[in-house]
């Protein structure tokens, strides 16, 4: 049996978790002995299409088995996916969903699904950290990340559901970045509505923005209102061990959401799948969890 080859389209390197899917995809091909090519989109979805059309038109030797990718903007790129399906190639979604996957998946024997982490789940895992860190109520100051993104819309959707009703929420929006985050939170200032104050919580979509937001309230040059707002509980999402849950270790965050990268995973079920001839299932889900977990979190 000839050497399998992978290509994972990522959305950036600007972004701790995308990195961690990245070595997460290493650490499969390794194990699995295949070769593995990672592009990074840099968060542009037609910088993404392409850099993957590029791969699908190359001559029958060059191109990827498979081809795993988590998507830039709002869609799944139903048209690149068809032409790669018609390749011959596997496709595997990361963290999305995809309707055209079902249709794919009726003509065609090749691995085509999608693996998500369930951000609603980490959404509502989000809401319940916010329900303790705030028992008797207040305000947030929630950093989502992009409009057109379903993942964000799912965590936003799992937060507000697991949020009680003495909660009350203002919404910035990020790009996933801790840049994006500095700048969206600098901006905000600027408007002069962070003089008002309010506020007794910091929550980002993810750790970087959560980050982001600290760092943009460090240039604050008042000390007395420096500190206000570095004294309040910040929380974010992914909690790789060498950023999350160290920054929730140090005390830079007060929490964080656990979750799994799956670049890994796509590859092992892909290869699975080519090597014995079975299908795999449409849809797969990671399961995220607190960290610290909601009983250390209230004690």
């Amino acid at each position: 049996m000839k050497r399998l080859r992978f290509l994972v389209s990522l959305t950036t390197r600007d972004n701790d978790y995308q990195l961690e899917q990245a070595a997460a995809a290493q650490e499969a091909s390794r194990r699995l002995s295949v070769d593995l090519e990672i592009l990074y989109a840099d968060n542009d979805a037609i910088t993404q299409s392409t850099q993957i059309l590029k791969a699908i038109q190359a001559a029958p030797e060059l191109r990827p088995d498979a081809i795993v990718f988590e998507p830039v903007g709002g869609t799944s790129l139903p048209q690149v996916a068809r032409m790669a399906v018609g390749a011959g190639i596997s496709w595997a979604v990361l963290n999305r969903e995809a309707e055209y996957l079902a249709e794919f998946r009726k003509t065609s024997r090749i691995p085509i699904f999608s693996i998500s982490s369930d951000h609603k789940e980490i959404g509502k895992i989000q809401g319940q950290q916010f329900a303790v860190l705030l028992p008797r109520g207040g305000s947030i100051l929630y950093i989502q990340g992009p409009s057109d993104n379903s993942a964000a819309k799912d965590r936003t959707a799992g937060m507000q559901a697991a949020l009680p009703a003495n909660i009350q929420v203002t919404a910035l929006r990020g790009q996933w970045t801790e840049e994006s985050a500095y700048k969206s939170i600098s901006s905000w200032m600027r408007l002069n509505l962070a003089s008002k104050g309010g506020i007794d919580l910091i929550g980002a979509q993810n750790d970087a923005m959560a980050i982001g937001a600290r760092k943009a309230f460090e240039e604050i040059t008042k000390p007395e209102q420096r500190e206000q707002w570095l004294r309040l509980p910040y929380t974010g999402v992914d909690g790789l061990p060498t950023t999350g849950r160290t920054w929730a270790r140090t005390g830079k965050l007060k929490a964080t959401v656990l979750v799994p990268p799956n670049a890994g995973q796509a590859i092992s079920m892909i290869a699975d799948a080519i090597k014995t001839g079975s299908r795999v299932p449409e849809r797969s889900y990671t399961v995220p969890s607190s960290f610290p977990t909601l009983a250390k979190l209230v004690r």
